[in-house]
């Protein structure tokens, strides 16, 4: 069954546009669907108002790729090694793309998956897909063939772009679901452009660049019927749960891609590095949005910080993103270099501490801080800097350039709110409730999954899960997660504050904070800390530094010293670390 495809309204009027004497037919690919009762419609007495091709068109990130094969056409798309395409070219391949998928049975709606790194082809099947009428599922490369085979089941993908690196895990996937007795999807191979195709040895398989060059660049783009059609399935990250598929439409990703734009302060033509991984909510939605304003995408196989700052030299990169850790990997590698210009670089995905913001900085960066999650296509509000903060001391201008802020222009509103009562908190910067959104950039939903979707939607609110208070400027701080607040004695204790604590001491390289069992108190907080090379220190060291800087109440109880598990897009995976602290036992 196609989940996406929805039952019209029988009414004659859901196909017709009305003038003022006049009724015309129209095609469901140019014009959306009016009230099945006119006279309910606010503005009738308006005359000669008209809704036709003139003026409406559903809203769509295709429409970038279209624009800029005009006005950037010989402007470079992408470059990964020696390679390079203009954007006439990335539009002319997609073209081609959408057209072999077309010819392959894809229909409107069908799910096409992808299990890749940052390489061309994500890039194209980003707009080929969508361009196909078909909705896009971007898989975390990380995933195990265990849980690649449970996502292809759930999402019910026609086709699925392998990697070469990756298609042992595909195949692996693929022998899981036979067991199942569910049909796999069928499988298109991409090869490295420098390395033999290995698709002769693999049954039953396309091979990207043959089924690429076998479809027509004539080929009629199938253009949303709404802007509420899906464009893409994100599964999230699993940081706390199993990943649930998150349904993006046209509408979303194409506010959503301008604003992020907007939010990185990019204008016409950036360079921009794919730290992101582009599987994580669309690579922000930038891989759409660049399109709209001719960026070059410099394609990274391999995240390093040695390929990061070669590259940001050889391609003259403006640009580029990571979470709070990827920060962290520049800051503390051997591998740094001068910058030859500033390098924006916009950060998200958990609260960054201070210090590391002021470290990233001193090298030549200047980072925008945001955050959003996977049900808000990535970005959602952005710390908007102010021009009189530029003259404060260092350690208080960092502080709010930690905050995340307010929401960007294509959201509707951000709010911190009483989960209960649904009132707002008092923007006291003191007051705790929890972050919610609504507006044209939240999700339309869990696919398959009405309970999950009406709960995070109840209210006529997305409800994030994650605990801020407000400041009295209107800004956003994150303080910790619902399920990670650790509650000591009544008390509620930010993971958030003990961690940047943690990081201001000179030794520690990664920290996270989750509750332990305590039979006194409840819970008290366990941190588990990664030292930098050549540093050693004691538990006790850790704690007594954590009680000179904060209440006794907040400071860890439990210091444990290991590497930190973090997903593929840097998000530390704390749901591992609370099993871990439980384990050790309550402590009495």
């Amino acid at each position: 069954m196609n989940y996406f495809l929805r039952r019209r309204r029988s009414s004659s009027i859901a196909t017709m546009w009305l003038s003022k004497k006049k009724i015309y037919p129209s095609s469901t690919r140019h014009f959306c669907e009016l009230p099945e009762n006119i006279e309910d419609c606010s503005y009738k007495s308006m005359e000669g108002m008209v809704r036709c091709p003139a003026n409406y068109a559903a809203l769509s990130p295709v429409s970038f790729l279209e624009r800029a094969a005009k006005v950037y056409r010989d402007r470079t798309s992408v470059v990964y090694g020696s390679k390079k395409l203009s954007w006439k070219q990335t539009h002319f391949r997609c073209l081609k793309l959408a057209s072999a998928l077309t010819n392959l049975g894809v229909s409107r709606g069908d799910v096409i998956a992808t299990l890749a790194p940052n390489i061309p082809a994500m890039q194209e099947l980003h707009f080929a897909v969508p361009m196909a009428g078909a909705v896009i599922c971007t898989l975390n490369m990380r995933h195990d063939s265990s849980m690649i085979s449970t996502l292809l089941q759930h999402s019910e993908a026609k086709i699925i772009f392998v990697d070469y690196q990756l298609l042992h895990i595909a195949q692996e996937a693929f022998d899981l679901l036979a067991e199942n007795k569910v049909k796999p999807p069928l499988l298109v191979l991409i090869p490295e452009h420098d390395t033999p195709s290995p698709s002769d040895s693999v049954s039953d398989t396309h091979e990207y660049e043959t089924l690429l060059a076998s479809g027509d660049a004539e080929y009629i783009v199938r253009r949303p019927t709404t802007e509420w059609d899906p464009i893409s399935i994100n599964y999230t990250s699993g940081t706390t749960s199993r990943p649930k598929g998150v349904v993006y439409n046209h509408r979303g990703a194409y506010l959503n891609a301008l604003a992020a734009l907007s939010t990185h302060g990019m204008s016409s033509m950036p360079v921009y590095i794919w730290t992101v991984p582009m599987f994580h909510c669309n690579g922000w939605c930038l891989i759409w949005g660049l399109a709209a304003i001719g960026g070059t995408n410099i394609c990274l196989r391999h995240v390093s910080p040695k390929e990061i700052f070669d590259s940001i030299v050889v391609n003259q990169v403006t640009h580029m993103g990571g979470a709070p850790t990827v920060l962290n990997m520049i800051i503390n590698s051997s591998d740094r270099k001068p910058l030859p210009r500033k390098v924006e670089i916009m950060t998200g995905g958990a609260p960054p501490p201070p210090s590391i913001l002021c470290q990233i900085e001193e090298l030549g960066f200047r980072v925008s801080h945001l955050y959003g999650l996977t049900e808000t296509y990535g970005p959602g509000t952005t710390c908007l800097w102010k021009p009189e903060w530029d003259s404060l001391p260092t350690e208080e201008k960092y502080k709010l350039k930690a905050r995340q802020g307010v929401e960007h222009y294509a959201l509707e509103e951000v709010d911190i709110k009483d989960p209960v009562t649904m009132k707002s908190v008092p923007a006291d910067g003191a007051t705790m409730g929890e972050i919610m959104f609504r507006g044209n950039t939240v999700m339309s939903g869990y696919l398959k999954d009405v309970k999950a979707t009406e709960e995070a939607l109840a209210g006529g609110w997305f409800r994030s899960g994650d605990l801020a208070v407000k400041h009295d400027d209107g800004y956003i701080e994150v303080k910790d997660r619902l399920k990670d607040i650790v509650i000591s004695g009544g008390e509620n204790i930010s993971t958030v504050e003990v961690e940047t604590v943690l990081y201001c001491h000179p030794a520690v390289l990664e920290a996270a904070v989750v509750a332990r069992p305590d039979n006194h108190w409840g819970q008290t907080p366990c941190a588990f800390v990664k030292l930098k090379d050549g540093f050693e220190l004691s538990s006790q060291e850790i704690i007594v530094f954590c009680r000179e800087r904060l209440p006794h109440y907040m400071a860890p109880k439990t210091v444990v010293f290991e590497d930190i598990p973090k997903t593929s897009t840097g998000k530390i995976q704390k749901f591992i670390l609370r099993e871990k602290a439980k384990a050790l036992g309550s402590l009495s």
